[in-house]
């Protein structure tokens, strides 16, 4: 079945790009043997042009996906028509030095553990076809360097499309207060890796503003919605910084902690000073800001907040709202 889809999908291209003139769907359909085949095999001539259509706008749709620039126009007695214009689809030569190569061979790499695992690699392919030199390996370029971006959510393809597309979308999400998570409507804008997790910058149409959501609290699935955005995507959307001061990045404060030995690596990078208690334990003065409590409670039994009080509520209560979940 695969190698029948891709021959339709190969027959469908050379006829869009070897037509001058546009091609209407009904002498596509007779000059291709798999759509012939199909008309054959349907029962009833409207079940087999239900078939054809449905094979035909995925047939589309598939090589859209994969690049291919497929123009409609409308002639004058207004039948449809369809053309896939050489100059459309045809890159220009592509120089690129060593130093260029190294960076799409290092962008490449990052995603190779990823659902992008596919796409990094045909568009390694798609760069080899325009003109990047045969000699030049960009995946072997500085080998040494080993870049990852683990991608283990399964909210991520979906919201990553969405995100492309403009759809709004529908999750159900548990904030870490709470035991249970509650459904979400959101216009996405923008996905960013951050301390190793992932986040969804976008416009919560309930709460009306801008939320950032962690994909590793996403439960169930990521439904997409046909309407249109409602509220204007900023130029730049800046999801890192906004995670960032959630988490106490823009501290105005301190904040002093008990810590295992030998644990939470990341807030002993933050800390401002730090004393050995003995007995396993270490003290440390940390920044605290807004969200400072949300991050330690991931540290989990290896971390106790002693000041100030206020934090060392906000941690038991989350404690305790996981804990009844």
């Amino acid at each position: 079945m695969a190698i029948a889809k891709a021959e339709r999908l190969m027959n469908l291209a050379l006829c869009l790009l070897g037509t001058r003139r546009p091609l209407s769907k009904r002498e596509l359909r007779d000059s291709i043997e798999a759509y012939v085949e199909t008309l054959r095999s349907g029962h009833g001539a409207a079940a087999s042009e239900d078939s054809f259509n449905r094979m035909f706008e995925r047939d589309k749709d598939d090589l859209r996906e994969l690049g291919l620039v497929i123009e409609t126009v409308e002639s004058l007695d207004g039948e449809i028509g369809y053309l896939a214009r050489r100059d459309s689809n045809r890159l220009p030569p592509i120089t690129l030095d060593a130093e260029e190569a190294a960076a799409l061979g290092l962008a490449a790499k990052v995603w190779q553990q990823a659902r992008l695992a596919g796409a990094a690699s045909g568009a390694l392919q798609k760069l080899r076809a325009a003109g990047l030199p045969e000699d030049v390996d960009p995946y072997e370029a500085h080998g040494a360097l080993e870049p990852r971006i683990p991608v283990h959510e399964a909210a991520f393809e979906p919201l990553m499309l969405a995100c492309r597309d403009r759809r709004p979308v529908v999750f159900d999400y548990r904030k870490a207060t709470a035991a249970h998570p509650e459904p979400r409507h959101v216009e996405p804008w923008a996905l960013e890796c951050w301390r190793g997790h992932w986040y969804l910058a976008g416009f919560d149409r309930d709460r009306g503003a801008e939320r950032v959501f962690r994909l590793s609290r996403i439960t169930g699935k990521v439904r997409s919605r046909g309407a249109r955005f409602t509220a204007p995507v900023p130029d730049v959307v800046t999801v890192r910084e906004t995670v960032a001061s959630w988490a106490g990045e823009s501290a105005d404060r301190s904040a002093l902690i008990r810590l295992r030995t030998d644990a939470g690596y990341p807030l002993r990078a933050k800390a401002t000073a730090v004393r050995e208690l003995g007995d396993g334990w270490d003290e440390l003065e940390i920044p605290y800001g807004h969200g400072l409590d949300a991050w330690l409670v991931e540290f989990g039994p290896d971390v106790v907040v002693l000041e100030p009080a206020e934090l060392r509520a906000d941690v038991v209560d989350r404690l305790r709202a996981v804990a009844k979940g």
